[in-house]
């Protein structure tokens, strides 16, 4: 009975090792699915990727792979465009550290005036 229990036992660890390898051919698509083994409430049907826990929480609801409004690309231009200012800033050393500083605090209060003037722009109209 004993080495029934160790055969059965291997044979489903070894049957678990196997089922961790998945991929189908040709576009470069690689998925490992998530196994796991358990009893009662936490067994491999009641956790991720099933009932939404994980990184694809609802899917395909929920906004996953969602297309962004236009002030979601508006505040990212906006964003983008401060950022390499900041960067261009910081990197300028022919000015003085403080004026620098100086430089980068009033990006800074430029960047958050431009994402307040964009958001009462696009809620306005």
């Amino acid at each position: 009975m004993k080495r029934l229990f160790i055969t059965l036992l291997s044979v489903g660890l070894a049957l678990g090792v196997f089922a961790q390898r998945g991929h189908a051919g040709g576009g470069g698509y690689f998925y490992r699915p998530h196994v796991s083994i358990g009893f009662g409430a936490y067994g491999p049907f009641y956790g991720y990727p099933y009932y939404g826990y994980g990184p694809f929480y609802g899917y395909p609801y929920y906004g996953y792979n969602a297309r962004p409004s236009k002030l979601m690309l508006q505040i990212q231009d906006i964003k983008n465009d401060y950022r390499d200012k900041i960067w261009s800033a910081r990197q300028d050393k022919s000015l003085p550290r403080k004026e620098r500083r100086e430089k980068i605090h009033e990006l800074k209060q430029e960047r958050d005036n431009a994402l307040l003037e964009a958001k009462r722009n696009y809620y306005k109209n």
